[in-house]
């Protein structure tokens, strides 16, 4: 019996001590499984990118591009187009969706720094609500006139456009695709700095207004590049600057409007965001992969179809770049009094 007893003893403790080294083991696994939780998530599900916009525009089209450039690093990149609001609907799903790596979205001009001064009310707060990961790229606007216009006003250059509108207060009009669109503020913004004055005229959408300065109904326009280049380049408008700070490469020929008003500076632009406490090392890989694909050269290719300037940043810059744009569009809506209720 006691032979017996000893028998069942050894073969009972090599099972617990076999039993404790697999509990060991999976502890480990387990452990590890944990800390990399987020970036093993985002790989293994796919990834929902946020377009506050309809699908087709450059918006959209960039996104798509980038999409199908990071799927080897990151996986499935799925589109969700979410327009209204003027982009807020979209901006608003981001805000609100968990910081699990799952959910990134575009975060525009529109969305991050002129809306929440034109609307009354906003869903979802442009500085607080977001973790930035990098800027995408930058479009220019330029000032262009419709060019029958510009011969009979004898105006060939942005100094003759001041020049003229400060001999003759009031004469001048522009239109815009409507109250607080970039294209509006960028016309206060010239008055301003010009000290001229112009009649604005809004119009129900950017088409409508380029229509209204081709037939000659408005004298001049600040409109995006993208959209105007075909005429300029047909010859039925007339390119006097572009509105970034420096010359654009698909102009090259056409000032800038800080050559004349220092400091000038309004452009599009758009960049990538998460929710607000989305891991830091998640935010770190989409960064990698994003900067990686904006700098690739097929997507530069694309991206100059569009006349977008790809201008990849870490989150950091992306973030204080963002703080800049809402502070200084705080100042020109306010000086517009445009207002969306």
């Amino acid at each position: 019996m006691t032979r017996s007893r000893s028998a069942q003893a050894v073969p009972h403790f090599a099972d617990n001590a076999g039993m404790q080294r697999r509990h060991l083991l999976l502890s480990g696994l387990a452990a590890s499984a944990t800390l990399a939780a987020p970036a093993v998530l985002a790989q293994a599900r796919p990834i929902r990118l946020v377009v506050p916009y309809a699908p087709g525009g450059p918006i959209d089209v960039t996104a798509r591009v980038l999409a199908e450039r990071v799927k080897d690093s990151l996986g499935t990149v799925i589109i969700e187009n979410r327009p209204g609001g003027g982009g807020n609907i979209g901006a608003d799903a981001v805000a609100k969706a968990a910081p699990d790596g799952l959910t990134i979205g575009i975060a525009a001009v529109a969305t991050h720094a002129i809306n929440p001064w034109l609307f009354s009310r906003m869903p979802y707060d442009a500085a607080k609500d977001f973790a930035p990961i990098t800027q995408m790229v930058r479009v220019p606007n330029v000032l262009v006139m419709n060019a029958e216009t510009a011969a009979r006003l004898k105006i060939a250059s942005l100094a003759d456009l001041i020049a003229y509108a400060k001999a003759n207060p009031g004469r001048l009009n522009y239109g815009s695709g409507g109250n607080g669109s970039a294209g509006h503020l960028a016309g206060e913004m010239f008055k301003r700095d010009a000290g001229i004055f112009a009649v604005h005229i809004p119009y129900n959408g950017g088409n409508p207004a380029q229509l209204a300065l081709l037939s000659g109904q408005v004298d001049f326009n600040f409109d995006n590049l993208a959209t105007a280049a075909p005429n300029i380049r047909g010859g039925k408008l007339t390119a006097l600057a572009v509105t970034t700070q420096q010359r654009s490469a698909s102009l090259p020929g056409v000032p800038a409007v800080a050559e004349t008003l220092k400091g000038f500076s309004i452009d599009t632009w758009w960049g990538l965001v998460a929710p607000a406490g989305t891991p830091p090392d998640v935010i770190r890989k989409y960064n990698e992969a994003f900067v990686a694909a904006l700098n690739s050269p097929e997507a530069r290719t694309r991206f100059a179809g569009l006349l977008a300037e790809p201008v990849p940043s870490a989150p950091g810059e992306f973030g204080a770049f963002m703080r800049a744009e809402l502070a200084k569009y705080q100042k020109v809506v306010k000086a517009s009094g445009a207002k969306v209720d």
